[in-house]
């Protein structure tokens, strides 16, 4: 048998990566069409002071920017938008994960809790915010009923500037950690049992031992990854706040996301939403990308 010449080598190395090319052309085509040209008009618009239903428009270069970086409207809602990141990132992950713990352990009714804590995934969230509304009233929700039969001053889950937000991300909180939950019980179900066997001969019999010692490293990649998907969709947050608050009491809710839609589609300002459409990405893809750097060095992968 003969061999291959240096050329015929090449020249079938080289009809692979054509085929392989034109295999995954299709594909790219999609992503530019859907994802990089939508965010390439974006950034153009940005750079223009277009307005919605304007025949005409005019280049300002980096105004948007500037007029965005003294716009005190615009640093509320940076603020409020991490704010509420902060509360329900951690909630979400860390109840998600203690859930999905639980579950796990069923037997018989594993599938049965499965199901009724993935059911609020299922569900319209601009629908159920109307239920919410009705609970967390002020004046005729059971939840303020309980709290005034206790005793206390009823609370304004949607009126008053310091709990709004918490508000907003108990809701989230609710549709979320049964998607965790389903992330979390596929890392643990990954887990091989022979780790957790080596792990009692060690001397970690106590739960606490396993989960320190097995559990939670073996789950580093999962929870990378519930990580940032969780702060992707709490970047988000745009339905609860359009249906429910509006944005109110006085700004206090005013998300990112929400100025964005007031300055396009209320105050018709194209040019300058799509410059907070920009920053927006930005902060989401400069958090993801931390978050995954960071998390993505303490993880274990099997």
């Amino acid at each position: 048998m003969t061999g291959t010449s240096p050329e015929g080598v090449a020249r079938q190395e080289l009809t692979q990566a054509r085929y392989g090319y034109a295999f995954a052309l299709p594909a790219m085509l999609l992503i530019f069409g859907i994802i990089l040209g939508p965010s390439l008009v974006v950034i153009g618009i940005s750079l223009t002071d277009y307005e919605l239903g304007a025949l005409d428009w005019r280049w300002v270069g980096l105004g948007n920017y500037q007029e965005m970086l003294g716009d005190r409207t615009f640093w509320r809602s940076i603020s409020n938008t991490f704010t509420y990141v902060a509360i329900l990132v951690p909630s979400a992950v860390l109840l998600g994960l203690a859930v999905a713990i639980m579950v796990h352990a069923r037997t018989r009714t594993k599938r049965i809790y499965e199901v009724i804590y993935f059911l609020p995934v299922t569900t319209t969230l601009v629908a159920m915010a109307i239920v919410w509304n009705f609970v967390l009233h002020s004046k005729i929700g059971p939840v303020n009923a309980v709290i005034v039969a206790l005793g206390f001053e009823p609370i304004g889950f949607f009126s008053d500037r310091d709990v709004v937000l918490f508000s907003l991300a108990l809701i989230a909180l609710w549709q979320l950690i049964g998607f965790n939950m389903i992330l979390f019980i596929a890392g643990l179900s990954a887990i091989p049992q022979d780790l957790y066997d080596a792990a009692a001969v060690d001397g970690a019999d106590g739960w606490v031992d396993r989960f320190l010692r097995v559990t939670w490293p073996m789950l580093g990649p999962t929870t990378m990854f519930v990580v940032v998907t969780t702060t992707i969709t709490a970047f988000k947050v745009f339905d609860t706040v359009a249906v429910l608050t509006n944005g109110g009491p006085r700004g206090a809710s005013e998300v990112l996301l929400f100025s964005i839609y007031l300055e396009g589609f209320e105050y018709f300002r194209i040019g300058y939403a799509s410059a907070l459409t920009v920053a927006f990405l930005t902060f989401i893809l400069l958090f993801s990308v931390v978050q995954a750097w960071v998390i993505d060095r303490n993880v274990h992968y099997r």
